[in-house]
């Protein structure tokens, strides 16, 4: 007997519904979408479409409870979020024509899922008592690796990489949030302050197109 779609969001009802998990739930619809356009410009069929959706938005997280050894898996303990990805990719095969439309309103999804995302990975390795540069590179995992394994898994250099600072939001978040904690910061106002810090820090970063330094190398080795 197949499960009613009530049932399948039972995991989502049982959780406090708050502020940072509304934001993840739009954050990893909108990676999900992010890599079904990544797959439809390597024309992959709909399987690839889906296994990118997928990998883009949940991806970080596995990688980081994997790294932490945080099991089970989270996704695998809420297969709503498994369906809200792959429903996402998929509809955004239908309406990519008209997605150029709402290149802004990604922008902005994308920076608040950056920064719910890496609030959350400090947030699980702080439970697992992790020291302090390991808290910083969980939310960074969280953050910034589904993003990469989608550019990888399309044969690019990833986005991270290469254009507006992006990983550099991402730990600079990840260091306010744990210096305002250990200055005895209230946690909800703590996230409130990191959220739109970070946020205001990722828009600033595209509007004036702020890059790290790159180092290019093209002498040959004879």
């Amino acid at each position: 007997m197949y499960p009613s779609l009530a049932s399948l969001f039972q995991p989502l009802a049982a959780q406090k519904v708050d502020l940072l998990l509304l934001i993840y739930l739009i954050a990893i619809a909108a990676e999900a979408m992010s890599g079904a356009l990544a797959a439809g410009r390597r024309n992959m069929d709909i399987f690839g479409v889906a296994v990118i959706a997928f990998v883009t938005a949940l991806g970080g997280g596995t990688i980081r409870d994997v790294v932490l050894g945080n099991y089970p898996i989270g996704w695998t303990q809420h297969p709503a979020y498994v369906y809200l990805v792959i429903s996402a990719g998929l509809l955004t095969t239908l309406i990519a024509p008209y997605i150029h439309r709402m290149k802004r309103a990604f922008l902005i999804f994308d920076a608040m899922g950056l920064i719910a995302f890496s609030l959350i990975g400090c947030n699980v390795a702080l439970n697992l008592d992790y020291p302090i540069v390991v808290v910083v590179m969980s939310g960074m995992l969280t953050g910034i690796c589904g993003g990469i394994l989608r550019d990888v898994l399309c044969n690019q250099v990833p986005v991270v990489f290469r254009r507006e600072l992006y990983a550099s939001v991402s730990l600079s978040v990840c260091a306010l949030f744990l210096v305002l904690r250990a200055a005895g910061v209230d946690s909800d106002l703590n996230t409130a302050i990191c959220f739109v810090g970070g946020f205001m820090f990722r828009m600033l970063a595209i509007q004036f197109s702020w890059r790290l330094p790159t180092f290019s190398y093209q002498q040959r080795w004879d």
